[in-house]
């Protein structure tokens, strides 16, 4: 072997010798040798972790293939999943704590990063499963509950007889749990949304069976098979009231939604093979008893369908999503008026722009969800607010220009809208909480300007006493649109 330096001999073709100086390079040796090392060391290492290390990793890993069940927890404490995961990740702990760290300083560290992991998922647990805003669900479901299973016999008998203290009753309880805050925490999302789906679903099963069917039912008279589907169409009447029962989880019979399912499947199949002899009429009844049947067995799926679709996650829903357009626009028209250095010219363009808006509001699907209808009430009061602000801008504008003699009452009403206007374009600016400084400071100038109408005396003049009523009406609408925008409702 050659070293650095030395030369080849190359022969010529006639045999005559050239010698050539090579200098041939050579990895350093030590570096060679380090490198290899380096490489053999990390092997070595990986197939000679030490078995505690190995194993509180092996448990770390369980620990991490259950974070996001915790993570989406939605249920109570006394809930069987609860307890399933609770117990999971209590015996993962008691692993960790059996692992043997030998005294050695990085097993030791590594011991107590598992256990914080661990019990960190522990008490996310625990919290979802105690939040207040948690209870306050359930607490609503609870009303939900006494009020079915106060009204749920006629539906049992095959009745539908229901009192509009009920339908009231079920409205407010809906109306309430959309204003349950979330924070957009998932596990209130999904306690909030599964609640209402349950509560809503009853709401549509009573509203359908309250609707008036003309075509329901035909006289046995009219075919042999008329008899089977009105006594089909019975049977469902009943299952009405186990369907409300179970989602109500108010059943006494020992019900389950897999048992009612395969009887509602029976009554299709029985449906089914009926002769109807070519009959339209006996046809057209039996489709309708069916369609009845399809829909009960689609609310048996609901709690299967709001996990797999993500449903309640609003936050991607195209209806939300397109009154987010709406009120991102709204809002641009909203600061372009107020920094205008000339608003008048802007007058009539966003109003224009405004009430197109409010169209677009009212073609947005509600999905039958009651959070996107509260969604858009919101959005539509947004916009409605700010067209009223113009009005009343314009409204001063004309006066100024028109200035005339007027009864000091009048006056003294419109120096008070003046007044309203200026507070109104701080109430649409405003972006915080009822805790806030400056919401009390809103709130405290509007109650004076309630108080200063107030102790105008109209004299007897009626226009005089239709400008305070409105006046006063619109001082308690923006103190109204004051509490919405500080509420911190969400989707």
């Amino acid at each position: 072997m050659m070293g650095p330096g030395e030369v080849l001999a190359l022969q010529r073709p006639g045999g005559a010798f050239n010698t050539v100086p090579v200098h041939l390079s050579f990895p350093a040796e030590g570096r060679f040798a380090s490198a290899c090392k380096t490489e053999h060391n990390k092997s070595m290492d990986m197939g000679n972790q030490h078995p505690s290390i190995s194993r509180l990793q092996e448990i770390q890993k369980e620990v991490k293939s259950i974070e996001q069940q915790v993570i989406g927890f939605s249920g109570l404490s006394d809930d069987k999943n609860y307890k399933k995961l609770e117990r999971f990740l209590t015996k993962q702990l008691f692993e960790i704590d059996s692992v043997d760290t030998e005294g050695k300083g990085d097993i030791q560290q590594a011991r107590k990063r598992a256990a914080q992991e661990t019990e960190r998922l522990l008490k996310e647990l625990e919290q979802n499963a105690n939040h207040p805003h948690r209870i306050e669900i359930q607490n609503i479901f609870k009303e939900a509950q006494s009020l079915v299973k106060e009204k749920i016999v006629p539906f049992y008998s095959g009745g539908n007889c229901v009192t509009d203290e009920f339908e009231e009753g079920i409205q407010d309880i809906i109306l309430r749990l959309t204003h349950v805050k979330t924070g957009g925490k998932v596990s209130l999302r999904k306690a909030r949304y599964h609640t209402l789906t349950k509560i809503c679903a009853v709401q549509e099963i009573i509203e359908d069976c309250m609707k008036k069917q003309p075509s329901l039912p035909l006289s046995e008279d009219v075919h042999p098979s008329v008899a089977k589907i009105n006594s089909v169409m019975c049977e469902v009447n009943k299952a009405r009231g186990t369907l409300i029962a179970l989602l109500m989880g108010v059943n006494n019979n020992n019900e389950t939604c897999r048992h009612l399912s395969c009887v509602l499947s029976g009554l299709i199949a029985d449906l089914d093979a009926l002769d109807v002899c070519g009959r339209t009429e006996i046809r057209n009844y039996r489709r309708e008893v069916v369609e009845d049947i399809n829909k009960l067995l689609k609310y048996l799926d609901l709690e299967e369908e709001a996990d797999t679709t993500y449903a309640f996650d609003l936050g991607q829903n195209h209806s939300i999503l397109k009154i987010e357009k709406v009120l991102k626009r709204m809002r641009e028209i909203k600061n372009e008026l107020l920094q205008a250095q000339n608003p008048p010219e802007l007058y009539l363009s966003s109003k224009t722009e405004l009430q197109g808006l409010i169209g677009q509001l009212d073609e947005i699907s509600l999905e039958k969800n009651p959070c996107i209808r509260e969604a858009r009430r919101r959005a539509v009061i947004e916009v409605q607010t700010l067209i009223t602000y113009i009005d009343l801008k314009e409204a001063l504008e004309k006066r100024k220009a028109f200035a005339c003699e007027e009864h000091p009452s009048h006056k003294a009403v419109w120096s008070i809208l003046g007044n309203l206007a200026e507070i109104q374009g701080e109430v649409l600016s405003f972006d915080g909480n009822r805790t806030d400084k400056n919401y009390i400071r809103l709130e405290e100038l509007l109650t004076k300007q309630l108080l200063a109408l107030d102790a105008v005396d109209p004299q007897g003049e009626e226009k005089c006493k239709a400008a305070r009523k409105q006046a006063v009406k619109l001082a308690q609408n923006i103190l109204s649109y004051l509490d919405l925008k500080s509420d911190e409702w969400e989707y």
